[in-house]
């Protein structure tokens, strides 16, 4: 397991904003920052308050780039302000400031705060979608969680539990027990994943659950399997309820936001 001290650190940087206004979910943001000082990898992503703004971010990150929304009062976002939540494959600065605007204008619309994500845009195709996660159970303290990923992850339900934290060979059990674990491994000519880079991501998911009792519950949908890395796509983490909370608003029940 990793020294439990640095995770606990960066845990409490991460959520220190969100204490300080009484939420208990983290943005995406936030919580990429998390799984980036932990060693998880993310897209590169910027923050922009407005269209301008979102252009220079991604003239910066470079071509293709998502658009999100985000905000503290939006969890899920794929179907946030009648699909202006998201919006990939932007692939010049006209498109770029056309989503921005309308994810201005939707969180107008509703009242809220929101800034602009701005991410480089990652080849779905390249890979597996999975899902890794877990809570901090109040009978059975940490448990993660991997399982398929994205748009499928409530349609099949093909997940495995391990206690955490997890030693690599059981967070290696755990991704090779899957129903889907051929989709991993090469089945019909794909491209096999890196699969040490994806027990990492489980490892060190339950590594930062033991490390941070903090933590209710993370929730990394999807973790790009492919066949040089692992990248968490989008990222979802909620904190304890014991300094308050702050409601978000949920535009889908679940799954990819991308």
């Amino acid at each position: 397991m990793s020294d439990p001290s640095p995770l606990a650190d960066a845990v409490d940087e991460a959520a220190a904003s969100a204490r300080a206004e009484g939420r208990t979910t983290l943005t995406e943001a936030e919580a990429k920052g998390l799984l980036s000082a932990v060693g998880v990898a993310t897209p590169e992503f910027e923050l922009a308050a407005d269209p301008d703004a979102a252009v220079d971010a991604a003239e910066r990150i470079g071509y293709p780039v998502v658009a999100k929304v985000s905000s503290p009062a939006v969890t899920h976002k794929s179907e946030w302000g009648d699909g202006a939540g998201v919006a990939v494959g932007l692939d010049g600065p006209e498109a770029v400031r056309r989503a921005a605007a309308r994810i201005d204008e939707a969180a107008a619309d509703r009242g809220i705060a929101a800034s602009v994500l701005v991410e480089s845009a990652v080849d779905v195709d390249a890979g597996t979608e999975v899902i890794v996660g877990g809570t901090n159970d109040p009978s059975f303290g940490p448990v993660t969680l991997v399982g398929l990923g994205g748009t499928f992850t409530e349609v099949y339900g093909d997940v495995a539990h391990r206690i955490a934290p997890v030693t690599e060979r059981e967070a290696r059990e755990a991704v090779t027990s899957l129903t889907a674990a051929p989709l991993l491994s090469g089945y019909r000519g794909r491209v096999p994943a890196d699969l040490d880079a994806l027990v990492d991501v489980v490892r060190t998911v339950g590594d930062l659950l033991d490390a941070s009792p903090e933590i209710a519950e993370i929730d990394l949908n999807p973790v790009l399997a492919a066949s040089d890395g692992a990248t968490a796509l989008d990222g979802l983490v909620v904190l304890s309820e014991a300094d308050g909370a702050g409601d978000a608003e949920a535009g889908d029940a679940g799954g990819a936001d991308r």
